[in-house]
């Protein structure tokens, strides 16, 4: 029986020092050696096992790491100390002067401002698609392209990208598929699908708290050997090293990620299908108007589900406001960016997460003024929520 991500988190080892059943947080900047000889070794990366610096790697990351490399099952992995760290150094790595990137049109706001208002400084552009028409893909392929970037399920408008075929392009093209996983993590396995390379930003769902910014870069040895390298390692050079501490608290967080998983992907659902029985525009790609249902029920883990990101539309930014008020009110779920909390957060893209994008733009892309994105919690009676929320669309007279 083939193993599950899931199980693999569970089944790594990682004993402390004295024996603890977590492992022993590395609290150093800088690690000793026995001879002179290890010390210039290990700067020419030759001494595994060998720890020189932190900002190159540090025990306690490398174990999160390790976890990271088994949920995406691929070879390695590298920490950040932020999603966009994650992002940019991956880029940077890929991409040198007039390099050109194709680009889902719907992706975070971050990542979208940095592909369009910086790196044209570089003379690297980036070309936005549709990255559910493959046609625009293949349109948009240039000699000098370098990467196809997509996240599974966009943000926010959970457009989903078919991986495979879109692997097939890259490919044909010698072209690198990366694939930025923080809203589906265990319920989609992009390596399986051809991805070279999967990104997560930790701070989300992975680590589930709110109480932590980080990253991390899955892919092949080679590749994040090639970021670490200290004399051209976009990780390396850029200094984007994630804290120990943290390492160490995302690493227990994750033993619980396959449980949490579940619970907001159920929880999505019986939202998703209750504001769609109740005339609400709703967008999640479990529900069978999702254009993109039959695309993502053949690439999930069923035993993960949906995902717990669902947005729905309640046609004016003034509607949305008065029901985020309203909600965060009665302590139905907090008026808050980010996602992956154990409370259900709520915000309209739009003005916050992809506020970096022009309102023509968003216009084009068919991102409202009236959109709310949904990250789910783990509520135990989530029927309370949405009784909570129908009571507050009524009264506002929303429907």
């Amino acid at each position: 029986m083939k193993s599950k991500p899931a199980n693999k988190i569970q089944d790594l080892q990682f004993f402390g020092e004295f024996g603890g059943v977590n492992p022993s947080i590395s609290d150093s900047s800088t690690y000793t050696f026995l001879s002179a000889n290890s010390m210039s070794e290990t700067f020419e990366g030759n001494t595994d096992g060998c720890y020189l610096y932190s900002r190159n790697s540090s025990p306690s990351n490398l174990y999160l790491e390790k976890a990271c490399a088994a949920l995406e099952n691929t070879e390695a992995a590298n920490v950040f100390s932020s999603g966009m760290g994650a992002i940019t150094s991956t880029i940077f790595q890929l991409c040198k002067t007039d390099d050109h990137i194709i680009s889902s049109r719907t992706i975070y706001g971050g990542t979208y401002a940095f592909f369009k208002n910086f790196l044209p400084d570089y003379k690297i552009s980036t070309s936005f698609v549709d990255i559910t028409d493959l046609n625009q893909i293949k349109n948009s392929i240039k000699s000098n392209t370098k990467i196809i970037y997509c996240e599974v399920a966009s943000n926010p408008l959970l457009e989903v990208a078919d991986l495979k075929k879109i692997s097939s392009i890259a490919k044909k093209h010698n072209l690198k598929l990366v694939v930025d996983n923080t809203f589906t993590p265990l319920s989609v396995a992009p390596k399986n699908f051809g991805a070279d390379i999967i990104i997560h930003s930790l701070t989300k769902f992975i680590n589930g708290t709110s109480d932590t910014i980080a990253g991390v870069v899955c892919s092949s040895s080679s590749f994040i050997e090639s970021i670490r390298d200290v004399n051209n390692g976009s990780f390396m050079l850029m200094g984007t090293t994630m804290d120990s501490l943290r390492a160490a608290s995302v690493l227990k967080n994750m033993r619980t990620l396959h449980i949490r998983i579940k619970k907001h992907s159920e929880n999505a659902m019986f939202l998703a299908k209750s504001f769609e029985n109740i005339g609400i525009r709703t967008i999640y790609p479990g529900l069978k108007s999702h254009p993109s249902y039959n695309l993502f029920s053949k690439m999930m883990n069923k035993e993960f589900g949906y995902g717990g990101m669902l947005s729905i539309d309640v046609g004016s930014k003034e509607n949305a406001n008065k029901l985020m008020e309203q909600m965060q009110k009665k302590n139905l779920g907090y008026l808050a960016v980010s996602l992956g909390f154990y409370k259900t957060l709520f915000c309209t893209p739009g003005s916050s997460t992809s506020s970096e994008i022009s309102d023509d733009d968003q216009k084009k892309m068919g991102l409202s003024e009236g959109l709310i994105r949904f990250s789910v919690g783990i509520d135990e009676d989530i029927s309370r929520t949405f009784i909570g929320i129908h009571k507050s669309l009524k009264n506002l007279k929303i429907i």
